[in-house]
């Protein structure tokens, strides 16, 4: 931004007839002074809400919520008799056609 001003003011002084660089400098150095001066201020201000640094500063609590709290260990167990689940699954014999 400010090398977009200092370019604008430049092509100013320039379309103006004026070929004084001094100008340009002058200005150059006083918003750099500017943007330097600004740069030294807190990030924090007022505007923004409580100040964080001051300890008295009342803030929400804070909650806990576990990452595995639904989990259910799904250790082997002991295993069924297989006939019997194989045959719960398995598709039913048709009587009809061709079959006996």
């Amino acid at each position: 931004m400010t090398a977009q001003f200092a370019a604008k003011s430049a092509a100013i002084g320039m379309a103006a007839g004026r070929h004084s660089i001094s100008g340009f400098t002058k200005r150059g150095i006083i918003i750099a002074i500017a943007v330097a001066a600004t740069g030294c201020t807190p990030a924090t201000t007022r505007i923004a809400g409580a100040d964080p640094a001051d300890p008295a500063t009342r803030v929400a609590g804070v909650g806990y919520r576990s990452t595995i709290a639904p989990y259910t260990a799904l250790r082997p167990s002991t295993p069924a008799p297989w006939r019997e689940r194989n045959d719960s699954v398995a598709p039913k014999p048709r009587t009809g056609r061709g079959q006996p």
